[in-house]
């Protein structure tokens, strides 16, 4: 199984890795991560494969299951293939990727940010079962040349997994690769992303319901008892199916109400005070001007400090004739300042880069036009959840 996601991170920002996950190396210009689940399905190829190394090439021994291990090696090489070329389209439409990850059920490509256009979607997304199917093919057509032994018995794997998962990750379902190329096109019929994320996400609902029936259907119709592995991994997989279904949308519920945070109309008026200014008097003046914010400048007028309103209220009413504003201020850094205009995504991310309780909105000519506080953004952000 293959996947990409994406995230609202700011993209200057770390992700953090994985809990479970260590680093083998870079590809792409991302950084390649294993999940310590891998150890495990690696485990479960090298014992399913080793009976079929024993029959191409007798007397191994306990080397058949290091013959078998090795074969796993070379399997999650063609996946990291097939994620690679996600990351590298994704770059190409300017997408930073932050990581690969390889794991029980293949893999996962870590892309900053949601594709702006359904072609980017689309080619991000088809991207990934092409090669797997491209490897498959050269696989199959290797199969005429290579002798028998070893060598074919990998080479016969490779070009049935890579067929085998190529064509499964083309069903039209989250969060297969398949459900973000129906995804793209539902976008590009309706001009909604969000309607496109819906319909993929109940096709995944749907493919994770069939996928659970699967040992039934493999009983009654094709006479084949499945046993605890086939009910375990059909398990595994619909729960997958489901789960990465859901919270994609989820995601894009949330994502739809994003551009209805718009920071001009959350401003708050603002004062400006010297930063030397006892903190009571700045206080009144801020009640007398029925002012939300308060904003330091230095002696040529220009703002250096934010008021942190959690700071103001923790100082004592008797201490404030005493100390200056300053004291209580936040310095106006640059990525405090954010322009009167920004909103949405563009938002979020600039809150989430410099995290803060208050932000300096400025106008295009650099006057200041208001204080924005993150609370006003959370309680807005939560207003526009249906129902609310």
């Amino acid at each position: 199984m293959s996947a990409y996601v994406g995230s609202v991170n700011a993209v200057n920002e770390p992700r953090p890795r994985p809990p479970g996950t260590f680093k083998v190396g870079t590809i792409a210009g991302s950084d390649v991560l294993v999940s310590t689940s891998w150890f495990l399905v690696a485990g479960l190829i090298s014992i399913v494969v080793a009976p079929l190394v024993e029959q191409v090439q007798p007397g191994l021994g306990l080397l058949k299951y290091v013959a078998g291990l090795v074969f796993a090696v070379v399997l999650y090489g063609s996946v990291l293939l097939h994620e690679a070329s996600h990351a590298v389209m994704a770059r190409r439409f300017g997408f930073p990727v932050s990581s690969i990850t390889l794991h029980f059920l293949g893999g996962m490509t870590a892309i900053e940010g949601e594709a702006r256009r359904p072609r980017e979607e689309f080619a991000i997304a088809v991207v990934g079962p092409l090669t797997s199917l491209a490897v498959g093919a050269a696989a199959f057509g290797l199969l005429f040349v290579v002798p028998d032994g070893l060598i074919r018995l990998t080479v016969e794997g490779l070009a049935g997994a890579n067929l085998l998962v190529g064509v499964l990750n083309l069903v039209p379902g989250l969060p297969l690769d398949g459900g973000r190329v129906l995804k793209a096109g539902v976008w590009g019929v309706t001009g909604s992303a969000h309607r496109g994320t819906v319909v993929a996400g109940w096709g995944g609902r749907v493919t994770a319901v069939l996928v659970l029936t699967w040992p039934l259907f493999s009983e009654s119709v094709l006479g084949v008892p499945p046993d605890l592995l086939d009910v375990l991994l059909a398990l595994v997989i619909a729960a997958f199916l489901w789960t990465g279904a859901t919270n994609a949308m989820a995601a894009a519920r949330l994502r739809s109400r994003l551009p209805q945070l718009v920071a001009k109309d959350l401003a708050r008026r603002t004062l400006s005070v010297p930063g030397d200014l006892p903190l009571a008097e700045a206080v009144r003046r801020a009640q007398e001007a029925e002012a939300g914010g308060i904003v330091t400048t230095t002696p040529g007028g220009e703002p250096d400090g934010l008021v942190s309103e959690a700071a103001l209220l923790a100082t004592p009413e008797e201490r404030r004739p005493w100390v200056p504003v300053s004291s209580v201020s936040r310095t106006l850094v640059e990525e405090l300042r954010l322009p009167v205009g920004i909103a949405g995504e563009e938002l979020v991310k600039a809150i989430t880069r410099m995290p803060s309780t208050e932000y300096l909105l400025v106008e295009a000519d650099g006057s200041v036009f208001g204080v924005l506080a993150t609370d006003d953004v959370d309680r807005a952000f939560r207003q526009t959840a249906p129902g609310s």
